[in-house]
């Protein structure tokens, strides 16, 4: 690996330290239910909350709405879901004969439809259309982007009110779910999001409600030939002369659209998707290395920040300096691992006879699928990002990826998406780890485990261990299925061991709600669209619901002081031990899968 690469990883986690710092102050008030040190013309904003609890009926005596058990929390943020996910399905289905449809785009498919209101909802914005050819300006602004908020903002509650749990003493409620997704919204996700698009607008991001261009190319061949009327006759002058008119032979549609708006909490939101079927790739999305590297950014912030806020909302800053360290640890490995692997050329292309001469195609590393305006470099860290994250979004072509390249994004994702996640999933997968830690730590030494004061008992473990478990059956079956069933191999492209990296990566996925995909796998059919969905949505909630139990459990034990038996979480030497339970319990249910696809491609290009 070069030395520029590094310098760009450097830089990349030095201005994310130096960003997310004081977000996790904001965001740890945020989730303390404590009034924000806004500007007095901002105060419009605390109102606004206050009014929608009460238009909502849920403010109590001081205008705040009341606790939640985790069982009512439970309730409450289902409904929402499921209530988003109808309205997601339903504007998809009748977009033909609502206003700002400027191309006159048809309905959606039912199970196209499906698998897009469930894939919004989930926070995993897996695409199987092309956005430009498919979404309404109405349905990418109402429903996709609007979903891009609040999944982001069901994530940073779920997180919320895990932290709680920790913080609290003896108590039965783990907060308000309402009052958590609203809060999240208004003072995080919108003021965010609106910088950001301000920030890639003046990159080059488009921001309009035009129809569609027809330009003609550079590269156009003109002709002349006779005007006809609609009855097919020709068009004559005054002198009773044809009149000529001018064609050409290559023209292109340029797609127009509110994109920045949906471009920035895309990626504030860990939501992925894109605008357009190219994704970051396309430069009305990603028009610069600048603005390519502030998306990362962007990917990152809201998880990093809320590691500092959750030290905060337990009172103890180095719990969160641990999480967020081996976040870091963990993806720094990954990032330079990937960064390698794609700086190395491709054995295929290596003297390949080109008009007579031999030609060494990459000499600088395997360029294919990448944009020249970001490199080897930018491009491999994008894809680090981006699948370390609940992102999905992408700015090359992960399918054309080095297979040891391929490898790292699809690793990433089958650890949880714990290596900074998701917003609130990757700190709440996180913890959720931790406890599995100190019980291995605790049986070690012979003494009941205890995580942040609260003992971890029976309970928690049982919970812990659904929630660990429920996204490898859901992958490792779902490919099963999909190899086996005539159906689900009608969509690969690529015979081999890469066909089958392309039903393991799609399926990785859509169980940890990432939305990236090699990109080889003909994924919008009933068969995937309704497998993909099914993964999509237990991936997301049937996770959440055992957080949500332990989150509840521990809020009702009492917080016991520290002794000199208890084993130190704040340390080296738990941050050691975290890495290695995430890398071991995380990911050795995926090595034998993980054999059967990349690692078979590797030895097979290397072996020639």
């Amino acid at each position: 690996m070069n030395p520029a690469s590094l310098l760009l990883l450097l830089v990349f986690l030095l201005v994310l330290l130096a960003l997310a710092y004081p977000l996790g102050i904001l965001l740890a008030r945020v989730g303390q239910g404590a009034d924000l040190p806004v500007p007095a013309w901002m105060g419009w904003l605390g109102r606004l909350e206050r009014a929608l609890y009460r238009a909502a009926g849920i403010a109590g005596k001081d205008g705040q709405p009341a606790g939640q058990s985790w069982k009512a929390y439970a309730f409450a943020l289902m409904l929402f879901n499921g209530v988003g996910a109808l309205a997601v399905y339903g504007l998809q289905r009748l977009q033909q004969y609502l206003p700002l449809n400027p191309q006159g785009l048809a309905n959606v498919s039912p199970d196209s439809a499906f698998n897009t209101a469930v894939s919004f909802v989930a926070n995993t914005n897996w695409q199987g259309y092309s956005g430009e050819q498919t979404m309404s300006y109405l349905t990418q602004m109402l429903v996709l982007t609007g979903q891009n908020f609040f999944s982001a903002a069901t994530g940073m509650a779920v997180a919320y009110a895990l932290i709680r749990g920790f913080a609290a003493r003896s108590a039965r409620a783990i907060g308000n779910f309402w009052a958590d997704v609203t809060r999240s919204t208004l003072y995080v996700l919108l003021p965010l999001s609106l910088l950001l698009a301000v920030f890639l607008m003046g990159q080059g991001v488009i921001q309009n409600f035009s129809p569609y261009k027809e330009v003609q190319r550079l590269d156009a061949v003109s002709y002349s030939q006779p005007k006809t009327a609609a009855d097919g006759q020709p068009v004559l002058d005054a002198q009773g002369q044809p009149v000529m008119e001018t064609l050409s032979t290559r023209t292109q549609t340029i797609a127009m659209g509110p994109v920045a708006s949906q471009e920035a909490i895309k990626m504030l939101g860990t939501n992925g998707g894109g605008f357009f079927n190219a994704n970051s790739a396309h430069p009305y999305e990603n028009p610069t290395p600048l603005s390519n590297f502030f998306q990362m950014i962007a990917i990152f912030l809201i998880p990093a920040g809320l590691c500092f806020a959750f030290g905060r909302m337990v009172g103890d800053q180095r719990q969160g300096w641990a999480v967020l360290g081996a976040m870091t640890l963990l993806f720094v490995l990954c990032a330079v691992a990937v960064l390698g692997a794609e700086q190395q050329a491709s054995p295929v292309l290596q003297g390949l006879q080109v008009d007579q001469t031999a030609s060494v195609w990459q000499a600088g590393g395997n360029m294919e699928g990448k944009e020249t305006r970001f490199g080897i470099s930018a491009s491999a860290l994008f894809a680090a990002v981006t699948t370390a994250a609940s992102c999905g979004a992408v700015n090359a072509m992960h399918d054309s990826y080095m297979p040891a390249g391929g490898l790292i994004p699809l690793l990433l994702m089958q650890f949880g998406e714990v290596i900074f996640g998701g917003v609130g999933s990757g700190l709440y997968g996180m913890l959720v780890f931790a406890i599995m830690a100190v019980f291995i730590a605790g049986l070690m030494i012979g003494r009941t485990p205890e995580y942040l004061g609260k003992k971890i008992q029976s309970y928690e473990i049982k919970m812990t261990a659904l929630a660990i478990l429920v996204t490898p059956t859901l992958v490792l079956a779902g490919t099963a299925i999909a190899v086996l069933c005539e159906a689900g191999k009608a969509g690969i492209a690529n015979p081999g061991a890469h066909g089958y990296s392309e039903i393991l990566y799609a399926f990785s996925s859509a169980a940890n709600n990432n939305g990236s995909a090699f990109a080889g796998l003909s994924a919008n059919t009933p068969f995937y669209n309704s497998m993909l969905a099914i993964a999509m949505w237990f991936g997301r909630f049937a996770v959440i619901m055992p957080i949500l139990a332990i989150a509840g459990s521990l809020a009702g034990k009492q917080r016991l002081e520290a002794n000199s038996g208890t084993l130190p979480t704040h340390g080296a030497m738990f941050i050691g031990l975290l890495c290695g339970v995430v890398a071991l319990v995380g990911v050795l249910n995926y090595v034998p899968a993980l054999a059967l696809g990349p690692l078979v491609e590797h030895l097979q290009l290397f072996a020639r």
